[in-house]
């Protein structure tokens, strides 16, 4: 019981999402719900701005790809 077995890998999961978020920003381009994805798009950047914002950079190496 302690090897637990991966469903999908991380690119298959990475896949699926992008797919899945192509097919909400299609739905809501074809139904004309601009508004809603001018809020998801603002909702989204600031999300990423807050990740990289939060990210813990001072352990990452500069000798490390040497």
């Amino acid at each position: 019981m302690a090897n637990k077995v991966r469903k999908f890998s991380r690119r298959t999961l990475a896949l699926l999402w992008t797919v899945l978020v192509a097919v909400v920003i299609g739905v809501l381009i074809y139904f004309e719900q601009i508004s809603v994805l001018y809020v998801l798009a603002t909702l989204s950047l600031v999300a990423l701005l807050l990740f990289v914002a939060f990210a813990d950079l001072e352990k990452i190496g500069f000798d490390s790809g040497e």
